[in-house]
Parts: C-alpha cells; structure tokens; sequence
C-alpha cells in the first residue's frame, strides 16, 4: 500500500517537475469555438509580424512594428446589459509562460491595442477590454439609463476580462499562466488600484500609473477649475501666459533642493505666491490681472466643501505650468475647451445627473459631491487603504506619477500611498505579517517634471511609454522589468532610473534617479548633474 502511494507521489512529482501540459492545446482557428462562461469568441486568426496603424487621441496616425500572433476577439455578457469586448493577443513563438493586462484610459470606449504591443514584445500572452462599450474616451453618455453599463466600467469588465482571457490563454498553451501582472496608467491606474483592492488574486503583480482613484473628487476638481477660470472675463489664464508662471515659481524654488536645474524635486515645499505678478497697470503678456491671479490659487489650492471647509482634492503642483503636455490643454484648453473641461462636464452631466444639458456653474460643491459619491463613487472610486489580501497573496504593487501632472493632481497619490500606510499600521493582518511594513510589498515613486502618464520634461522616460524601441529588459531603467524581478525573484526596486532632454537645454540628454516615496534624489554635491551616478536617494532635507 505505501509502495503504492510513493509511485503516485513519485509521478506527480515527475510530471511536476517537468512541466507537463494540465490541458489539451487547442490551435488558433479552433479558439472560436472555445467555451466560456456567458461569453462569445467572435473571431480568432493567425496575424504574421508586421506594422499595425493606430490612430492616436489627437488624430494623427502612428505605426508600429506588432510580433506574429494568435488575435482572439471576444465579447462577455455577465449581464443583460452588459457588451464587454476584449482582445487577446497570444505569442506564436517565444511565450515566456506569462500573461499582462493592460489598462484603458479616460471613459474608455476603445480597446487599447497600442499598449498591448509592449507586452506581446516582451513574449507575454497579453489582454485588454474596453470597459463595456464604445465611444470617444471622453464621454459618458452612455451611462444614461445604463447602471449595469456603469459598473462594467467601474470594475466588473477589467476582472471578467481577465478570468476569461487567462481560459483563452490556458486553452491555447495548454497550460495556465505561471505569473500574472496588470499595468496601467490614468483610468488605468484607477483599474489597477480597483483589482488590488476588489480582486486581489487576479494579479501578482501591478503597475498603477497616476491613477485616477478618487474618479468622484477628481472630476470635481475640474469642474472647480472650470468656474475659477470662468467667474468673469478677466479670469481665464492664455497659454501665452503659462511660461511667465512657471518662471516665477522656479526662480522661487528650483535651486531650494540643492541644485538649479528647471526641476523642483518636491513642489509641495514650494511656497510660491503668484500676487507678485500682478499687473501694476493694463494687461499685458508680462503680468497677471487680479481675476487671474485668484483662479490660479483655487487652481493650486484645488476644490474645498464650502460648509465644511474639507478638502475635496488636491490642487497642482507649481513650478510645471509651462511643461508640454501639462496644463496647455488640460487645465488652460484651446477653442474647443480644456480636457478637464470635457472630462468633467460629461462626469457630472452623463453619470451623477443624466442630464446632458447640465450647467458646470450650478455645482453645489457640498450637496451635489455627496450625491456624486452616493451614485456613481462606490462603483467607480478605488480608493479602500485595505491591501492586505493583496499583501496576503504576495502581491507586488508599483505607483508611480508625475510633479507636472496636470490632469490628476499628483499628490492625490501621496495621500493614497499614506492611507494604506496608516490603515496597514493601524490594522495588521496576520495572513501577511511577515511582510513587514508598507514598502515591503508597495512602493511609490514622484517623477520630477512628467506630464500626465509620460512626457514632460527631464527624468521621464524609464519605460513607461510605447515606443519603436525594443524594450528593455534592465530593472534600474524599466519599470516593468523592475516589477518583473520584485515579484519573481525577491529583489525590490530601491530606485529607477529615468532619461530625457535636460529641461534647460533639450538639446542636451540627462539621466537621475527616481526614488521610492518619501525619499528625493539629492545631488552628491559636484560631478556631472545630468550623470544618475552623481546622485542619491535620501529622506528630504
């Protein structure tokens, strides 16, 4: 009888060690006939290695070079409202045995093909969804009269998508993926927070870039911006302008963390008062009216309850106001109107309204957030401190978020990194003890200069972007592959290193290291500032 049991042991040792396949594999062109729960495969295809087009969200075209590849295209129905699409693109030669989801952007609307290409590069079996329905990434109006539709946005189309693309996956290969990771970045980072949080065995490891968690607060902030920027005609700020603000706050606190660079490692010690520019007579390209001086402190102070006095969400950080891609086009706009404008009219007008033609200047910064929570915040606000399932199932989480963001203010995720801080310290859990503090499964990093996601200037470039480059596979310099070595072999990223045109001369290359939250990169002192070597992370001085 025992010789018995240690021949079966034996063998499902063996076939352990070996790897066997657990299920038959199927060919592409059969993965349509797969099934799966309340979902239809609609179309699965053999695409050889070639360029693939894509139209960007300014309009202009960009091609990149795609890997052969199993394309599946499926559409999930866990409800009767429900019309989830997503896509699955499997490696044809090379699978790393893996598998990475990728995070949408905006209201969504779209599947995001181009961010899929890094991780099919890379050898990943790779997915993404575009949240329950079809449209311009942002509006909302589809939400009218549509509150399944809502929550399949919110967080039910990432996790379905994932349960079922990981089946597509297993059917293909024959085997289930070893590790998995999501990564995203805005809405997507929000959707990364939101598995952390709802669904933490869906992944093992997630990236959130400057994540739009606090989605309730966030659109009232712009709506906040929106009447500072529009209480009279002398309000608004012209981008001409943003130049001359941004000068002054970095001829007020550039060189206070120890070197004048056109960066301002931690804008939240920046005490910049913008009532020196005042206009001492007429208005001119040179100065700020009164009107403009006052916007620009709400807009730096971000939205407050009247009644209460509390803070509803951080305002934006000084010092940036001038990078590209920062508050041009989001906070300040054009003819057509600010992207915050956009955003958060068809927030409030779309989802907590249903009322198309609502007013911006009738927002009851008291009574109509509460109801904007009440409706639509549980859905679609990832903003719970309680990782501790995640910490549980040895999860590894990597935040990250640029000073000049100007979409999501950036120290909303400070203050997110902080509560999970306060709740983990406050509320142990002895499934993850071992774990230790904070750090030991979650880390932060501030990038000095970046704009919404990428771009911007200085330090901004350290893997975060889609590109013709091949990716690289360096942890110091690429996030992903930081978070790839956290997971699998133990080793946490004590910093990054990021690249890009030096903000006082682009013409110049730099490279600096970006730092775990709380710490800053502090300069050594002499040696060349644009060398990462010639650098530390330290606590703040």
């Amino acid at each position: 009888m025992l010789k018995g049991v240690f021949v079966v042991f034996t063998i499902l040792r063996i076939e352990t060690l070996v790897a066997q396949p657990l299920f038959v594999q199927q060919p592409c062109e059969g993965l349509v006939n797969l099934k799966l729960p309340h979902t239809t495969i609609t179309s699965s295809a053999m695409i050889p290695a070639g360029p693939l087009s894509m139209q960007n969200p300014g309009g202009n075209t960009t091609t990149l070079p795609v890997p052969a590849r199993c394309e599946v295209k499926a559409v999930s129905r866990p409800t009767s409202d429900s019309e989830i699409k997503f896509a699955v693109w499997l490696p044809l030669t090379g699978w790393n045995g893996k598998y990475r989801q990728e995070g949408n952007g905006g209201f969504a609307g779209s599947i995001p093909y181009r961010s899929m290409i890094d991780p099919l590069r890379r050898g990943y079996a790779t997915a993404a969804t575009d949240d329950g329905h079809e449209g311009p990434g942002t509006t909302a109006n589809w939400a009218i009269g549509h509150p399944e539709k809502l929550i399949d946005f919110g967080y039910r189309a990432v996790h379905e998508s994932s349960l079922q693309s990981k089946a597509i996956v297993r059917a293909f290969y024959g085997r289930e993926p070893s590790v998995s990771y999501f990564e995203g970045c805005s809405d997507g980072g929000r959707e990364a927070l939101m598995e952390a949080q709802r669904f933490p065995e869906d992944f093992d490891g997630i990236i959130a870039g400057a994540p739009a968690n606090s989605w309730s607060h966030l659109f009232t902030g712009f709506i906040w911006n929106l009447q500072a920027l529009l209480k009279d005609s002398d309000s608004m700020i012209p981008a001409a302008k943003l130049p001359l603000i941004q000068n002054a706050a970095l001829g007020m606190c550039d060189a206070a963390d120890g070197l004048k660079d056109g960066l301002i490692q931690d804008p939240r010690t920046c005490r910049f008062d913008p009532s020196a520019l005042i206009c001492k007579g007429s208005d001119s390209s040179e100065c700020l009216t009164a009107s403009q001086v006052e916007a620009l402190r709400k807009i730096y102070a971000g939205p407050k309850n009247p009644r209460t006095g509390e803070q509803i969400f951080p305002g934006y950080a000084p010092g940036n106001e001038a990078v590209p891609n920062s508050w041009a086009g989001w906070i300040i706009g054009s003819a057509q109107g600010s992207l915050q404008s956009a955003f958060g009219n068809s927030y409030y007008g779309d989802v907590v309204f249903e009322n198309p033609k609502w007013d911006f200047r009738s927002l009851n910064f008291d009574r109509d957030v509460a109801l904007s929570d009440e409706k639509a915040g549980w859905i679609l606000n990832s903003t719970s401190p309680d990782l501790r399932s995640f910490r549980a199932h040895r999860g590894k989480l990597i935040q990250y978020h640029g000073w000049a963001d100007a979409a999501i203010a950036p120290t909303s995720s400070i203050e997110y990194y902080e509560s999970v801080r306060s709740f983990l310290t406050k509320y142990p859990d002895a499934r993850s003890e071992s774990s230790g503090p904070v750090e030991g499964f979650y880390r932060l990093f501030m990038v000095p200069g970046m704009a919404h996601c990428a771009g911007g200037i200085g330090p901004t470039n350290f893997g975060n972007a889609v590109s013709d480059a091949p990716p690289s596979v360096e942890p110091g310099r690429d996030i992903f592959a930081a978070l790839e070595q956290w997971v699998e072999k133990g080793i946490a990223p004590d910093q990054l290193v990021g690249t890009g045109p030096v903000p006082t001369d682009p013409s110049k290359m730099m490279a600096r290291p970006l730092c775990p939250y709380p710490q800053v990169a502090q300069y050594k002192g002499n040696g060349d500032p644009n060398n990462a070597a010639n650098f530390i992370c330290a606590a703040p001085r």
